[in-house]
């Protein structure tokens, strides 16, 4: 079975708005704050600079998967969407469905 390219389309769109909504609405919790040595103590610091690096982490891993809609854009403008990168397999709907992204079928994504 052959993934339906426009649900394919729909699929990675809707997961890019998701993930470029999320990273608009986290630029605040990124932004180097100038922590004022005098008006909060040293735990509050230690925790602002904890959910910053958080929040880091989460836009790392958000522009990963940006990375990885855009190479599943290609493998789809190229007909090769649906397919497994490694034995060629279909990719089940389903799996898809839950990763919009995957490039592996679940037998060789579990071998990884």
């Amino acid at each position: 079975m052959t993934a339906d390219p426009d649900k394919a389309k729909s699929r990675l769109a809707a997961k890019r708005a998701e993930l470029e909504a999320l990273s608009a609405a986290s630029a605040a919790a990124r932004r180097p704050d100038a922590l004022d040595q005098q008006a909060i103590g040293r735990l509050s610091r230690m925790d602002a600079m904890q959910q910053r690096a958080m929040a880091e982490a989460a836009e790392r891993a958000r522009r990963r998967d940006l990375t990885r809609i855009e190479m599943a854009e290609r493998r789809l403008a190229a007909g090769d969407y649906g397919h497994c990168v490694d034995c060629d397999a279909p990719i089940a709907d389903g799996r898809l469905a839950i990763d919009p992204m995957a490039e592996r079928c679940v037998r060789c994504a579990g071998r990884r």
